[in-house]
């Protein structure tokens, strides 16, 4: 006779796929109730911990990387694709904007310099606080990056969770300061391009996946081109930058030259890099669009509206080609 505890421990099972299902469920039920009494089933309750780790174990086995149906594995293996290349855009263009922030206060004069300071100090503690926080915390957009492809995955888990949180402030400011709220459509993207990524990250990266590595070259090596590639889109036209400008270019030239130098032979492995790259493709996408319609209509600039349209084209084009890729690959598996 199934008792009321059973019959929620098989409800709260129902998060997992039905393949893992099949195969541990009854298993899974027998070690829940072993030690407790059979008068008391019928009270109790699973645990809030064991319900959570429930849910864990849901996304670990949807975002699973072998012994798993073909689905999920490809699932899994794009999410993992998706958060290192997301990882690695944040990480460059975090770096970027503070080098060139620093250089250019730095060799334009005390009054820059003391303009690039007053950031930091001139209102009030907790916006200095807060103006440090959202200085240095991306930073470790970078330390997450390097700390996945040598498999510190719980250093690179909260490294990317503590870079994400500069992106609540345009939401939370407004309630505890005097912070003009920010145009909701820009603040919203500006958030999931962050917490998107640092979730994926921290979802697929799980314990039971395998190492994070690069399609091409050494972390350093590809780290290094991102930030040569921002940098240079940056400075060579520094009348059209914006904060989705310089990831969005490193993107269009990467993804790129993904679609021309693919190998002609299929990966046996179930990489799914194109998949990763559509998705990536239309998150930056969605920001760009979001960065750029506060603008129209005003008198900004026509190079700055010219520049920020053609990049929203170019990140359709190759997102959907992207897409076209992917989609062959998948049926080519």
């Amino acid at each position: 006779m199934t008792t009321l505890l059973e019959a929620r421990y098989r409800t709260v099972l129902r998060l997992l796929p039905a393949y893992y299902r099949r195969g541990r469920e009854e298993e899974m039920v027998e070690v829940y109730l072993w030690d407790v009494d059979q008068e008391l089933q019928d009270q109790s309750r699973p645990t809030l911990g064991e319900v959570a780790s429930i849910a864990a174990l849901a996304v670990r086995s949807r975002l699973a990387a072998t012994g798993a149906p073909r689905p999920y594995v490809l699932l899994g293996a794009a999410v993992r694709n998706f958060a290192l290349f997301a990882v690695l855009l944040q990480a460059a263009a975090a770096v970027v904007d503070r080098v060139l922030e620093l250089t250019w206060a730095g060799t334009h004069g005390t009054r820059e310099w003391d303009m690039f300071l007053t950031g930091f100090t001139g209102r009030g503690p907790l916006t200095s606080v807060v103006e440090a926080a959202q200085w240095t915390l991306p930073l470790l957009w970078t330390v997450g990056y390097f700390a996945l492809l040598h498999d510190r995955r719980r250093l690179a888990q909260a490294s990317v969770l503590l870079a994400a949180l500069p992106t609540l402030w345009p939401f939370a400011g407004p309630l505890v300061s005097e912070l003009v709220p920010w145009d909701p459509w820009f603040a919203t993207a500006g958030a999931l391009f962050a917490w998107l990524p640092a979730l994926a990250l921290c979802a697929a990266h799980h314990r039971d996946a395998p190492a994070a590595v690069l399609p091409v070259g050494t972390p350093g090596l590809v780290f290094a081109a991102c930030g040569v590639v921002m940098g240079a889109s940056e400075v060579v036209l520094p009348a059209v930058p914006d904060a989705v400008w310089a990831p969005a270019t490193c993107f269009v030239l990467g993804a790129l030259g993904r679609l021309l130098l693919r190998p002609r032979r299929m990966d046996t492995r179930p990489a799914c890099g194109a998949m990763a790259l559509a998705a990536l493709g239309l998150l930056l996408l969605a920001v760009r669009i979001a960065t750029l319609y506060p603008w129209l209509g005003l008198p900004v600039p026509a190079a700055f509206v010219a520049a920020a349209l053609a990049q929203t084209a170019a990140l359709t084009l190759l997102t959907l080609a992207l897409t076209v890729v992917a989609g062959r690959d998948l049926a080519g598996r």
